[in-house]
């Protein structure tokens, strides 16, 4: 592969770019290995399908076929917004059976109108999309120290410099299309043009790279490549810029105020639905109706709690909305986001033992950094700010993909032997999108949503048992690679045991798990 990110960008700390690498192999400037996975591998077996999935489709043919009685569970997903109206996840939409649509609090829980779940990030007057990371609130408030100073700068620096390359190589690959003469260059185009200089050379063969896996330039030039110039340019407007703030006139509520529970609206779609609707499909999207995709759990109720902006959600939202789930009868719970800092944790910290007080089991994704979380932070964690514990039923998911080598572990996930329980397939995961669509995504918001599915889908079946045993049974159940694993450690590859990055040693595994709960029920 021809690497443009050494070749075309300027040399910058390469720990600290590796939270841009995942955005990279979703541009299409980066890209994993060139064997093609099978559609809905992350539902198949390894024995069977060779791909490292998680045995859904073996766990209904031999397990699930035969038991006729199960219990609906309620699965509490903690996102942008969800698309209630998508042809694949309509029929799987919670319904509040004590609320109607007639501008009154009929269940008097506080939240009027919470039809199908709660948006705590809209109000009156809307709902946000964009918001700043939390590092900019931090400094916004006058109360960074030098070192959250001196990496705000960082960033800014290195999202100006990456517009500016991004800026250069398109202007390059345009001026090439140009002299081919072509609105539609095709992979025998750029494999027959002649190069006037290196970097056009470059540039020709990464591109070359690209159209070998996916032959549509346009695609490529104006969605991708595009989308990735766009999100570094939205890091600037929005994720740290200071004097962003649309926090009061949007949503009218006292953002110092951590304590604050009754606030927001019952729009839990919002104005940027893509993540949480990808989320849901994972989870639940209709297994026999002929349509879409095939989620992991057939009986259980998606409710949609709005709380993840594009940018940091807040520490205060965060909390509610795990309350929210757990006073109307979640079960399980996504949480597909995370941040670097948490200033009002002990608010969350509130928040998670009163889910446990409720037996409720909470699937966090570990993030998209690389990096192993046993030294770094990734907020919310179970650990409890107050040194007195942490959560027992919550699991910490790393992402897989399909190829059972070294590779197995995704170049983008977090780890930690400590910190990580297990992994869980996240890289090109075909799920819904907003507007009855679908697409691929990668990360571990995909990953966590994978086991969100085992776990809803034993708490159907096996209800009698409690999170921290269903927990017990996911970690106990995993599949174990025989080889070691390739991780990104301070900037240097290493290769170990997969025991060393990760609590259980393995990447779950639904008909293992259905097995060991037989078994303890």
């Amino acid at each position: 592969m021809h690497n443009l990110f050494i070749f075309f960008f300027k040399p910058m700390n390469q720990i600290k770019l590796m939270n841009k690498i995942v955005l990279l192999v979703l541009a299409g400037l980066f890209f994993l290995k060139a064997e093609a996975q099978k559609p809905n591998w992350q539902n198949l077996d390894l024995q069977k399908d060779s791909v490292f999935g998680i045995s859904t489709e073996k766990a209904y043919a031999e397990i699930l076929s035969h038991k006729k009685k199960f219990k609906p569970v309620i699965v509490g997903v903690i996102d942008s917004g969800v698309d209630t109206a998508h042809e694949d996840l309509k029929a799987v939409i919670w319904t509040n059976p004590n609320e109607m649509s007639n501008g009154l609090d009929n269940d008097r829980d506080g939240y009027v109108g919470d039809l199908n779940g709660w948006d705590f990030i809209g109000g009156a007057h809307g709902d946000i999309e964009h918001e700043n990371l939390e590092l900019t609130r931090i400094i916004r408030a006058g109360k960074a120290d030098t070192a959250m100073l001196t990496e705000y700068n960082r960033r800014v620096a290195e999202d100006r410099q990456i517009i500016q390359n991004v800026t250069g190589y398109e202007k390059l690959l345009d001026s090439m299309v140009e002299k081919m003469k072509k609105d539609e260059p095709s992979l025998t185009d750029f494999e027959t043009y002649k190069s006037g200089n290196a970097r056009e050379e470059n540039v020709k063969n990464h591109v070359i790279d690209i159209l070998k896996l996916n032959p549509d330039y346009t695609s490529y030039r104006h969605d991708r490549l595009k989308g990735y110039h766009d999100h570094f340019q939205q890091e600037l407007d929005y994720y740290l810029n200071p004097a962003f703030n649309p926090r009061h006139s949007i949503v009218g509520d006292d953002s110092t105020n951590v304590n604050e529970r009754f606030y927001g609206n019952p729009d839990v779609e919002g104005p940027s639905a893509l993540h949480g609707t990808h989320v849901s499909g994972i989870i639940a999207a209709v297994r026999d109706n002929g349509i879409g995709i095939q989620g992991i759990a057939n009986h259980v109720w998606i409710m949609s709690i709005r709380t993840v902006p594009d940018g940091d959600e807040r520490d205060k939202d965060v909390a509610n909305a795990i309350r929210f789930a757990a006073d109307h009868g979640c079960k399980v719970v996504n949480m597909s986001f995370g941040k670097a800092y948490s200033p009002d944790k002990k608010v969350v910290d509130e928040a998670v033992r009163y889910a446990m007080s409720k037996d409720v089991l909470l699937i966090h994704a570990a993030g998209n950094d690389g990096e192993n979380l046993d030294r770094e932070k990734n907020f919310p964690t179970r650990v409890y700010a107050d040194s007195s514990g942490s959560a027992e039923s919550w699991i910490e998911v790393g992402a897989s993909g399909w190829i059972n080598d070294s590779t197995l572990v995704a170049r983008f996930s977090n780890y930690g032997q400590h910190s990580v329980d297990v992994f869980a397939p996240g890289v090109n995961i075909y799920s819904s999108i907003p507007g009855s669509k679908y697409t691929t995504e990668s990360g571990t918001s995909m990953a966590a949503p994978v086991v969100t599915g085992l776990a809803a889908l034993i708490r159907e079946y096996y209800p009698k048992l409690s999170a921290v045993q269903v927990k017990q049974i996911i970690m106990q159940s995993v599949v174990k690679p025989e080889q070691n694993i390739i991780v990104t450690d301070q900037g240097k590859k290493r290769v170990v045991p997969m025991s060393t990055i990760c609590v259980s040693g393995g990447v779950v595994n639904l008909y293992n798990a259905l097995l060991l709960a037989e078994k303890v029920k």
